[in-house]
């Protein structure tokens, strides 16, 4: 195969710096770290905990949504965008947490619910009841699909527009085609979808003036509507590139739109893959298992001990967006997130995880580690319901369990009864721990630790280094940089490669930086069972 080069940025986009060397995790506050006994984490809790993430290495930390809420959707219905919900503290608390964090090299990003509000937001409440606001999207009628429209519960009549829960209005930032028999749709520049725009930057500005390093954006590209080649959005998203690069330069978007070949030159600085487009993640590790939509598919993935699966998707797709984005951005990977199971789900086990942590942090992406897969935590099933995470064949409060820090009550996450926890702990005897894991050379945790370490230390590892893959099979096999090899091998059974005579002629034997299992002498290379091997030629 030949060689896939990482571009460097272009003319006329800016990069804040720290994006290209950004190690993010995931946070999900009300199962983090409880410091008041309530049963829910909160923001002194996580501020608790930074020493932590300092000694792991990580360098930015994005919270899912911290704000007022009824939490009908976990946060993401809500009703006041610049007030902290009173269950994970203050404002205060959380400018401390920004402080406290910043000490320690750790810039914190808030989840930006760009696309609807709570029903309950006063925008919302305001519009339910005069007809000449249009911030959100009415109709007299009701239209497919029936269930997204809504009747008004105020003074206007008519129904609106849902974007998820019937609790979540949709914001009106316009349509992009517009139709005779629907007449009640709105162009992008009519005045509703302008005090939108104008409202997002508001917000925006609110925070990034008190610290926050970016937003990650919920449904980033769902704002348009009727926009089948995301044009409009796209025009949306570079008027807010263009207006964070001339007012807040070293601020950053991170967006959930999963389609980074269209989300990055349109103006957002880094996407991810996601598994709703395309297969791209999904080839990787399917994380749908248990947790989202059985219609997705379930074709073997590649880390899986099964060893059935193929980077040959993931690779095509990367390729693709990589050669779209041409520098302008980069691509994020998670291990997981608050919607799709962890690595750790079904017959995926610990033993693999590490090999997918040495592919996440040696190929030329962004890492972004959801809380807890750094010590190998599992997908929780047959857990109930919890603030809408069930909804059809989507059971994602398995993903959701509390952080297991130690072998105490609760797994150290809070000091609560187990009754009132947000959700129970994992009930696994063996059920992984930060303790049990810190002390432990050969634990995961000190593993990923080494690997976050190793990406800082050698920049080839990084996202501007050139990738070469050498073998797509198993064992996976790339050089980066010309100067590191990796092998990940991640499924059950060994597996082997003859690298090629340019590869193999490196002298002297290429020296171990990180793994265990791979050997390399000469031209052979022997991986056993979930190993994998980082070395330097």
């Amino acid at each position: 195969m030949s060689n896939e080069v990482t571009h460097h940025p272009t003319a006329g986009r800016k990069l804040p710096e720290w994006i290209a060397d950004a190690v993010i995790y995931q946070i999900y506050p009300q199962s983090y770290a409880d410091s008041n006994a309530d049963g829910i984490g909160d923001l002194p809790g996580i501020t608790g905990r930074l020493d932590y993430l300092q000694w792991l290495g990580v360098n930015t930390v994005w919270l899912n949504p911290c704000f007022v809420s009824e939490f009908g959707d976990a946060g993401y219905d809500v009703a006041d965008y610049l007030t902290i919900a009173p269950r994970y503290g203050t404002n205060e608390d959380f400018e401390r947490l920004i402080e406290a964090a910043r000490a320690r090299g750790i810039r914190v990003m808030l989840d930006l619910v760009a696309g609807h509000t709570s029903h309950l937001h006063p925008w919302f409440t305001q519009s339910a009841d005069d007809p000449s606001d249009n911030r959100y999207i009415w109709s007299g009628s009701v239209h497919a699909p029936v269930r997204s429209w809504i009747p008004s519960p105020g003074r206007r009549p008519g129904y609106y527009l849902a974007n998820f829960y019937p609790i979540q209005p949709a914001l009106n930032f316009g349509y992009a085609r517009m139709n005779p028999a629907e007449p009640w749709r709105q162009p992008v520049d009519a005045p509703g979808p302008r005090a939108n725009r104008a409202a997002l930057r508001e917000i925006m500005a609110y925070w990034f003036d008190r610290g926050v390093a970016g937003f990650r954006v919920d449904m980033a590209y769902s704002l348009v509507k009727d926009d089948p080649d995301h044009t409009a959005t796209a025009a949306l998203w570079g008027e807010m590139r263009a207006w964070i690069e001339r007012e807040y330069p070293d601020r950053a978007l991170l967006s959930e739109w999963g389609d980074p070949k269209t989300s990055v030159p349109a103006g957002i600085h880094v996407d991810f893959f996601l598994h709703f487009v395309g297969r791209a993640l999904r080839s990787l590790w399917d994380n749908t298992q248990g947790s989202h939509a059985a219609h997705w598919g379930s074709d073997p993935c590649y880390f899986a001990p099964e060893g059935e699966g193929s980077m040959k998707e993931f690779l095509a797709s990367w390729r693709e967006a990589d050669a779209a984005i041409d520098g302008a951005g980069h691509i994020a990977l998670p291990t997981a997130n608050h919607d799709f199971s962890r690595l750790a789900c079904g017959t995926r086990t610990r033993a693999m995880t590490a090999p997918a942590f040495a592919f996440l942090l040696t190929w030329p992406t962004l890492p972004v580690i959801y809380y807890g897969d750094e010590i190998g935590m599992r997908y929780v099933p047959g857990l109930p319901d919890k603030e809408g995470s069930q909804l059809n064949d989507e059971t994602r409060q398995g993903s959701r369990t509390p952080m297991q820090w130690d072998g105490t009550a609760n797994a150290g996450f809070s000091a609560a009864p187990p009754d009132r926890l947000y959700l129970p702990i994992d009930p696994d005897e063996d059920r992984p721990t930060v303790a049990a894991q810190r002390d432990d050379e050969h634990a995961l945790l000190n593993q990923v630790r080494k690997l976050i370490a190793l990406r800082a230390e050698h920049p080839a590892l990084g996202p501007a280094g050139s990738v070469q893959v050498l073998h797509t099979g198993y064992p996976f096999v790339y050089l980066r940089g010309g100067s590191h090899l990796v092998v990940v091998n991640p499924r059950r059974e060994a597996a082997r490669f003859t690298l090629p005579g340019t590869a193999a002629a490196s002298e002297p034997r290429p020296r171990a930086l990180a793994g265990y299992g791979v050997r390399v002498a000469g031209a052979e290379v022997e991986a056993d069972g979930f190993s994998y091997g980082v070395f330097e030629l």
